[in-house]
């Protein structure tokens, strides 16, 4: 993510509401630790943390296919 981009991606974060927005709308996003990162949507997202494989494509991959389950995605009460 782009560290300009951060606070459109706040304001947008704040703008999400559970009664305009599809029920299983998830927004995923992956980012390098960085002090300019919004704390509203640390402070309202699920965090998850783990060791990448080397490159984006295998740990985009390792993400979806290890962590992500149907019984996560429906417990999940977050937009």
């Amino acid at each position: 993510l782009c560290i300009s981009w951060m606070p459109t991606l706040e304001r947008l974060c704040e703008e999400l509401s559970p009664d305009r927005i599809h029920s299983d709308f998830r927004l995923w996003l992956t980012s390098e630790p960085t002090p300019k990162f919004p704390s509203y949507v640390l402070q309202n997202g699920i965090k998850m943390t783990l060791e990448p494989p080397k490159g984006m494509r295998a740990n985009l991959i390792g993400s979806f296919t290890s962590m992500v389950t149907e019984k996560f995605l429906e417990e999940t009460n977050r937009p």
